[in-house]
């Protein structure tokens, strides 16, 4: 069984660097292991994140570090340093891991950033989405490949069982650190975790049939993404980095569910947000736009604004600088012909004149 090589020829990609996580648990021990065996020529880096939240966290890593060292892997420990929060420590150490993880790739010019996401896991995220009433977004659960912060993450293992993994261990006589978080029933996760038994024996309702359900929802999200990547290359204005307009008439003609993707990525790609607006926020937004007394909101830190003509998207702008006179708009209009005589809202011009005077600093 070549589960990398097929994943790698499936998806096409011939790059012979990448990064993988490795924890320490069975499923991203195996997954670097069997990374090695199947291409022992490429360049394999080992990545071990020490959150520090645990006393053995440091000793799991220099674990990592001795089997890695055995197999002549590369590998670095990377340290999440810093204060942590009390609450929400699951989600901070998500976003941490990546964090860490992403900027190490982009330093080192690693493009791929390989995650041992398997077929439990998956079916717990789409668990975790449906329990928190996520929309089509959520509920595609993960991507076989997405990209984040710059680097593009690979998850070959999202159809494979965990035990496969254990069985690859068990085999190669190496041990694995068991997280005793995987223990704690106050994440949710966890609790879905525990969960998935009872939901197969009672309802036959198995992890793989979510993964099932999750790669339908992902085919019509590629569609939608599709149609809505064409709306905004042909109905879209993008004022540099600062902010969007497009025709108020064209949105009330588009279907309601493409003026929700249409509004959510663009406020996400302008927010700088890692994940879209919750679907509540912004079904709000999209029934608000069609009223005549809108008179503006905020969502993802962008601020939202219609005329009788355009609707407009503008990055917030959080220093409360009020720099937009009109002796620097004349100016600016002076030094970028392309705005000269378009009326455009005080705030995008704020925008427009915050980031020419950040480029300057």
């Amino acid at each position: 069984m070549q589960i990398i090589r097929n994943f790698l020829d499936i998806h096409h990609i011939t790059d012979t660097a990448f990064a993988v996580g490795v924890s320490g648990g069975a499923d991203s021990l195996a997954l670097v292991l069997m990374f090695k065996k199947e291409f022992p020529q490429y360049r394999i880096i080992a990545l071990t994140v020490d959150h520090k939240l645990r006393p053995t966290s440091g000793e799991e890593a220099q674990y990592v570090a001795q089997i890695m060292q055995k197999y002549q892997i590369e590998h670095h420990t990377l340290v999440w340093e810093g204060e942590k929060l009390q609450t929400g420590i699951e989600e901070q150490a998500r976003l941490a891991r990546y964090s860490l993880l992403c900027n190490w790739c982009k330093a080192n010019n690693i493009a791929n950033l390989v995650i041992a996401h398997h077929l439990f896991d998956q079916a717990e995220t789409f668990l975790m989405r449906l329990q928190r009433g996520s929309g089509l977004y959520g509920l595609s659960a993960m991507s076989e490949i997405t990209e984040k912060n710059g680097v593009r993450i690979l998850r070959p293992l999202l159809n494979i069982h965990p035990d496969e993994m254990k069985k690859f261990l068990n085999e190669q006589q190496i041990r694995w650190v068991e997280d005793e978080s995987n223990q704690c029933t106050d994440f949710l996760r966890v609790k879905m975790r525990n969960y998935l038994p009872q939901l197969s024996d009672a309802a036959g309702i198995s992890p793989q049939r979510l993964c099932e359900a999750a790669a339908d929802l992902r085919k019509i999200k590629g569609f939608i993404e599709d149609t809505v990547d064409g709306i905004i290359s042909s109905k879209v204005h993008k004022w540099r980095d600062c902010g969007f307009s497009f025709d108020y008439a064209a949105f009330l003609s588009w279907h309601k569910e493409l003026r929700f993707y249409v509004l959510g990525k663009l406020i996400t790609a302008l927010g700088k947000a890692a994940y879209f607006p919750e679907a509540d926020s912004l079904n709000t937004l999209s029934l608000q736009l069609e009223a005549a007394d809108f008179s503006g909101a905020t969502l993802g830190n962008c601020h939202i604004m219609k005329d009788e003509l355009k609707i407009w998207i503008i990055k917030e702008n959080r220093t409360g600088a009020e720099i937009c006179t009109t002796e620097d708009w004349e100016r600016y209009t002076k030094q970028n012909p392309e705005v000269r005589g378009v009326k455009i809202p005080y705030k995008l011009r704020a925008a427009l004149l915050f980031e020419k005077l950040s480029q300057k600093i």
